[in-house]
């Protein structure tokens, strides 16, 4: 599946969430469910993954967490 197949299938989950739960609701609510829509469509997903950072010569292994990565 390429990048551009990917990024219509979120845009589609997303909207769809959206529209399903509206406005107002925490980040982990929406997140959740965007990645139960993204998995019917037999996605890899992975959420809150930790990505390390290099700060001068130090590797600092939690500084940073992505929310959703999709297909590696």
């Amino acid at each position: 599946m390429n990048e551009n197949t990917i990024a219509a299938l979120v845009f589609k989950c997303a909207k769809k969430v959206h529209e399903t739960l509206g406005p107002g609701l925490l980040e982990s609510a929406y997140e959740e469910c965007l990645c139960y829509e993204l998995r019917d469509f037999d996605l890899k997903v992975e959420r809150q993954k930790p990505l390390p950072i290099t700060y001068e010569d130090i590797v600092i292994d939690t500084a940073y967490r992505t929310d959703v990565i999709l297909e590696d």
